[in-house]
């Protein structure tokens, strides 16, 4: 649960969006973010201590301290397996990523022109899909081997290549309520 309401901090999503491009230290972090060093180093250390990024030592001299992500598949319980304070804080990370990607389709909408054809890169689907669980548990498992398949270190990321920000989110209706067998609508 802690691990959980770490990620779900502002700053931190922020700090770990940051560390996809490659490592960081505090002070490069703190400029980028607008933050003190004293809070990045602060956040970057919580991260530490829960597995999400560590520390490069090869780049590390005296008390400069630098720092990358550690590659992984984060799941959280489905939600019938979260306690209350769970489902809260995975509310609030939800609530963070879609005003971060509002936050990304507007900066887009105000600057598309400046991306040249890389404007073409801005992709857009929306679908109804009617599944059973079963189905919706193995969509989501093809679309995450989907994201590894096409995901790669900053080092071994080719000339040319820029990030692209993708987001699932499936949200199921309620169940429909059929007319009972008989009755008029």
């Amino acid at each position: 649960m802690a691990a959980l309401r770490l990620l779900a901090h502002p700053l931190r999503r922020k700090i770990e969006q940051c560390l996809r491009d490659g490592p960081v230290n505090s002070t490069t972090l703190a400029q980028a973010l607008g933050e003190s060093t004293g809070a990045t180093s602060y956040h970057l250390r919580q991260l530490a201590k829960h597995g999400f990024i560590e520390e490069v030592p090869e780049l590390s001299k005296g008390r400069e301290r630098w720092w990358r992500a550690v590659p992984g598949d984060r799941r959280f319980p489905p939600y019938s397996r979260q306690t209350p304070e769970m489902r809260e804080a995975l509310s609030e990370m939800a609530r963070h990523n879609v005003a971060e990607f509002v936050e990304l389709f507007s900066r887009f909408a105000d600057d598309h022109e400046a991306l040249g054809e890389w404007a073409d890169a801005f992709l857009f689907s929306r679908a109804t899909v009617r599944l059973t669980l079963d189905e919706v548990k193995e969509f989501f498992e093809e679309y995450i081997a989907l994201v590894y398949r096409f995901s790669r270190s900053a080092e071994e990321t080719p000339p040319g290549a820029r990030a692209v920000h993708f987001r699932l989110l499936g949200i199921p209706e309620a169940a429909a309520t059929e007319p009972e067998a008989g009755s008029a609508e």
